[in-house]
């Protein structure tokens, strides 16, 4: 049941971020496009993207949330992970589209106008996402949600990223209209950047990059009473959900019994030191000394 309630929250928060990013969308879009602040359509282009990013963190919780099965046995949790993937492909086309845009404003040398509306859109827009950013990014720490986590700081920087667009419109009204271009360059550049982060750290999950240093499990492995050395230790998942196996030695004197407690309380004082371990899986071997 919890498994099930820890979806359903993530799933109506991301609604809640959807239905707010999407007037936010709608507002910077359409006024930048009838100004012809390229900017503020970039800005706005950012926000819509903010969005459906939304509708692809649905679509991988909804799959996520389905429980394990015989083709699927350990669950179906890296669905999130995809998701998160596919936001970052999003991101990526969204900075190309900016640049495109940028380079045709530069020949075509149209003047974006900028008036008292404008700053007032971009105030708005900015409060409602200060509002976004904090509600998700709590909720997502909360709920243990990398995708809500990183939608959240997505959204953060939606916020600098609208500040900027305020200093160019400041700008253009002072004569220097050169300055738009230059701020949605800036903004592709934010963009690209997160892009890179979210595909980079995505990649690490689905090709079982190792979730924690090898050095610091062996080093509490090797404190459990009985365990003489450790080695083939890997881990990988995400960082709510990590998954380790690791081979212990023990006296080969000992018997199965014997071996088994040991076995049972290296698990154990793993899952106490890191909770984030959802599965431990301990292969103990007879120790040898090295002659």
């Amino acid at each position: 049941m919890q498994y099930d309630s820890r979806y359903a929250n993530i799933r109506n928060t991301l609604i809640f971020v959807f239905v707010l990013n999407l007037l936010v969308a709608a507002a910077k879009g359409f006024y930048g496009y009838y100004t012809h602040s390229v900017s503020m359509l970039a800005d706005g282009f950012h926000s819509l993207f903010d969005g459906t990013s939304n509708i692809i963190g649905l679509i991988g919780i909804y799959i996520a949330s389905k429980p394990a099965d015989p083709d699927h046995p350990y669950g179906h949790t890296k669905f999130e992970t995809i998701a998160s993937l596919g936001i970052g492909v999003l991101l990526s086309i969204t900075a190309v589209q900016i640049l495109v845009a940028s380079y045709r404003r530069l020949f075509t040398g149209a003047e974006p106008d900028v008036t008292g509306l404008s700053f007032i859109i971009m105030a708005v827009t900015i409060a409602v996402n200060i509002i976004v950013t904090t509600y998700e990014h709590r909720k997502g720490k909360a709920l243990s949600s990398e995708l809500l986590v990183s939608d959240s700081l997505h959204t953060r920087s939606d916020i600098f990223v609208s500040m900027s667009v305020i200093g160019s419109l400041i700008a253009v009204r002072l004569g220097f209209p050169i300055v738009d271009v230059i701020v949605a360059l800036i903004i592709a550049g934010v963009i690209g950047f997160m892009a890179i982060s979210i595909l980079k750290e995505t990649s690490n999950v689905l090709c079982d990059a190792s979730a924690i240093e090898y050095d610091e499990i062996r080093g509490v492995v090797l404190h459990i009473e009985g365990v003489r050395d450790s080695h083939a230790i890997r881990t990988r998942g995400r960082k709510s959900e990590i998954y380790l196996d690791l081979h212990v030695l023990v006296d080969p004197k000992l018997s199965i019994d014997q071996a088994h407690d040991i076995s049972d309380a290296v698990e154990a004082e793993i899952r106490g030191c890191y909770p984030e371990i959802t599965d431990v899986l301990v292969h103990v071997e007879p120790y040898k000394e090295r002659t």
